[in-house]
């Protein structure tokens, strides 16, 4: 039985062994995107001097509105609890596009890119570069090979933590650490064997999660399993607009307002009827409570904790949190970080093992009994 495991590990990582390699390292590079980005493009991010006089909201709005285009408008402000922080004001088109805004001193900062390094990463963790097909009914070839590399990626991990069970206590001391003394290729052979198994179950989790961006049936079946009901569309959330009725004033106590009700908080979102509040702590990243609001008074109409939030909403946000390792804060992000890219190496040192035994005729330090 042991020997048929190993042919699916072996003849499954040949063919797929680089695409597991490129979503790995390529997923790794995004874990701290914004940490890069905003390092590197502080002055969107940070102002420059914190004072104790504001700007409106309002001013905010009217501020930015001139530097839009005609199929652009404003559809809400996110404003952080950190002082230090603009406010960043939320654009229709194109996708996840914003403004930022010195709220001090009223100055638009202007609109940040997504950096081309990380813009190429994304694209190969999730396309491999391709592109969307015009047709809808074509086949969206990158994107299927992706999800059908990581199938392969969990087979792969699944086998490989069933070969690396030891049968004795000396096997499972062998098989517990990396040899850094015994020569290159005990070297790789202990990292692929002892370093797979210590990042198997995050890169487990993160290709399971991963594949319901892959399949809306795999996707479905995950929502299906947590008792939430795929037929029913999620509603789509009421976005601002930029016309002159919009009631911005009232955004000042509604945001005094709600801000008041939390110890600790995180972004608070405004939008024309509608606000947000993201929570804080180890959990969901993505947990928040929602707010109605009557646009014309700014009296709050009804409040949605996280807690009753749909269970949709819920599995969501832990599947992201699941894929990227952001529900533990700072240190389970390197460990995710570290775990993807031990994941990248698995194939390099799987395809040097497979070199070594099949073309490698002498072994200097003999150390062939090990790859065995």
């Amino acid at each position: 039985m042991k020997k048929f495991i190993k042919n699916i590990h072996l003849w499954l990582s040949l063919p797929f062994g680089v695409v597991i390699t490129i979503i790995c390292f390529s997923g790794a590079m995004l874990i701290f995107e914004k940490e890069v980005t905003e390092s590197l493009q502080r002055r969107y991010y940070f102002v420059e001097r914190v004072t104790d006089s504001k700007i409106t909201f309002a001013e905010a709005i009217a501020a930015v509105e001139p530097m839009l285009t005609e199929d652009q408008h404003i559809t809400g402000v996110v404003i952080s609890p950190d002082a230090e922080r603009t406010w960043k004001v939320t654009l229709s088109a194109p996708k996840h596009a914003a403004m930022y805004v010195d709220q001090y001193s009223g100055e638009v900062l202007g609109r940040p890119e997504r950096l081309k390094f990380f813009a190429t990463m994304f694209r190969l963790h999730r396309w491999l570069m391709d592109s969307r097909p015009e047709d809808k009914g074509a086949i969206y070839w990158g994107k299927m090979i992706v999800g059908v590399s990581t199938i392969v990626c969990a087979v792969l991990l699944i086998t490989g933590i069933v070969l690396w069970i030891p049968r004795s206590v000396a096997m499972w001391k062998n098989r517990s650490k990396i040899a850094l003394r015994r020569g290159w290729r005990r070297f790789l052979y202990d990292l692929h064997v002892t370093g797979g198994i210590y990042a198997a179950l995050l890169v487990l989790a993160m290709a399971l999660t991963g594949l319901t961006w892959s399949f809306e049936w795999y996707r479905n079946g995950v929502y299906r399993l947590f008792g939430v009901d795929t037929s029913a569309s999620s509603p789509k959330p009421q976005r601002a607009t930029s016309d002159a009725s919009s009631p911005y004033a009232v955004w000042e106590d509604l945001y005094a307002d709600v801000a008041a009700r939390y110890e600790h908080h995180g972004d608070v979102t405004l939008a024309v009827g509608s606000a947000s509040v993201k929570l804080t702590g180890i959990g969901n990243p993505r947990a928040q409570d929602r707010y109605t609001f009557d646009s014309a008074t700014g009296e709050i109409i009804s409040v949605v904790e996280y807690a009753d939030s749909p269970r949709r909403q819920k599995i969501g946000g832990w599947l992201y949190a699941l894929h990227v390792g952001n529900w533990g804060g700072l240190f389970t992000r390197v460990l995710w970080f570290l775990a993807a890219m031990l994941g990248a190496t698995l194939p390099i040192t799987g395809y040097y093992l497979w070199f070594k035994r099949v073309f490698a005729k002498r072994c200097d330090n003999k150390c062939e009994k090990c790859l065995k």
